[in-house]
């Protein structure tokens, strides 16, 4: 991590807002425990995303450990602009988190969607929709000990069943200093249920701040339709990435110059074998017939997928 860190401070941060002022719609890589890292985050730049998020990281294990730091997050000075998910129930342990950062990323985001059990059980992620006052307290508080008015402070949530309590707590979050909202058109206990496009349109019409539209976006179609059936300022994607990288490209299916393109990036960055090969799993489910993929889904080595490419793609 050190020295990927010393590099970005040579280079100069970005103020995300710019990209919510720039008349287009934002292309957003979502948060995605253990996806959305460094290695993917350069793949999927290459291919017009506009802004990454890393994983969620909780927020006190990375203010006590520097263990944690190391292991939970690298940068280097092409990935950005550069958000940092946490998961904080503590507003001084997210200020802490967030000052801790502040040289080597481009702003924060406090989760407020995840609706995991253990995090929910920890105080963390989605429950934090039914503590508006606190969600409030973490973005003022962070608002006023960072120094950079250009470092962004953002939340991505759920919707309740009742909406009225929805737009309560994104216009408390916006009264805060809040610099703009993802929303995922589903309610916690919702998993694979149709998106709810128009409850993320209220929420836009209730707000003057920038909405991000979240669920269900598969492609840049998808993408464009979502962004007009809500307004939203942004459109991030979380598994629609995973399965096609160029997507905000116009791809419809993963071309072979972006397998090949994450080929030369997981090799560079050192990315665990486990990874590389899910992300190549992911990437290449729509193009693989199902013997394809009996074959390819148990290699066990990167040299054994690297001869399966070649002999099977010529990569």
């Amino acid at each position: 991590m050190i020295d990927d860190i010393r590099e970005t401070k040579e280079c100069q941060l970005k103020d995300p807002m710019d990209l919510f002022h720039s008349g287009q719609v934002v292309k957003i890589c979502a948060p995605m425990v253990r996806y959305s890292k460094l290695a993917f985050r350069t793949l999927v730049r290459k291919y017009s995303c506009d802004l990454c998020y890393t994983p969620m990281i909780v927020a006190a294990d990375f203010v006590r450990s520097a263990k944690a730091r190391d292991s939970e997050f690298t940068t280097n000075k092409g990935d950005h602009p550069l958000i940092v998910q946490f998961a904080a129930k503590e507003a001084q342990i997210l200020c802490d988190a967030a000052r801790i950062i502040c040289p080597f990323a481009d702003g924060i985001d406090l989760n407020c969607g995840c609706p995991q059990r253990w995090a929910m059980s920890e105080g963390y992620g989605a429950c934090l929709i039914n503590k508006p006052e606190l969600v409030k307290d973490m973005v003022r508080h962070v608002r006023s000990q960072i120094d950079n008015p250009k470092f962004s402070v953002s939340i991505k949530i759920r919707i309740h069943e009742d909406l009225k309590r929805t737009v309560d707590l994104c216009q408390k979050a916006e009264a805060a200093g809040v610099s703009w909202i993802t929303v995922h058109g589903r309610s916690t206990e919702e998993r694979h249920q149709p998106v709810h496009y128009d409850a993320i349109k209220i929420i836009k019409q209730s707000m003057s701040i920038p909405i991000v539209a979240n669920g269900d976006i598969k492609s840049l179609k998808d993408a464009e339709n979502v962004h007009h059936l809500t307004e939203a300022d942004g459109i991030m994607v979380a598994r629609g990435l995973l399965a096609n990288p160029a997507m905000f490209a116009g791809y419809e299916e993963t071309p072979f110059q972006c397998i090949q393109d994450w080929v030369d990036i997981a090799l560079e960055h050192g990315t665990p074998f486990t990874c590389f090969h899910h992300h190549l799993m992911y990437m290449m489910e729509r193009i693989t017939s199902k013997q394809e993929k009996k074959v390819f889904n148990v290699l066990s080595s990167t040299s054994a997928v690297l001869d399966y490419l070649n002999d099977h793609y010529g990569l």
